[in-house]
């Protein structure tokens, strides 16, 4: 069995300053990109249900399942995102309770 040192090891080196600043700022701006594509799933899932809707109507679609599927899903992922909101905005107003 092969054993080593816990200092010699990649995964135990001690971080600088300046590399964990650079990951912060990397967290930020991908925390950012991440909410706004969850935005962007939620309103496409939502332009696809609506359009299921419609081609329904119209008699063009008569799959009932799958556009009861996507109004599901749709509305399943826009919840989520008003909870993710409520976590965010709740957040906030704790940060801003906070005294200095």
């Amino acid at each position: 069995m092969k054993t080593t040192a816990l200092d010699s090891s990649p995964q135990f080196r001690p971080l600088s300053t300046e590399n964990h600043l650079q990951r912060a700022d990397r967290e930020k701006e991908s925390f950012g990109e991440n909410l706004l594509q969850a935005i962007d799933s939620v309103d496409r899932l939502q332009k696809e249900a609506d359009s299921g809707i419609q081609a329904l109507a119209t008699g063009e679609k008569r799959d009932l399942h799958q556009t009861m599927i996507s109004m599901e899903k749709a509305g399943i992922s826009f919840q989520l995102m008003m909870q993710v909101r409520n976590k965010i905005v709740a957040a906030y107003q704790e940060i801003m309770r906070m005294q200095i």
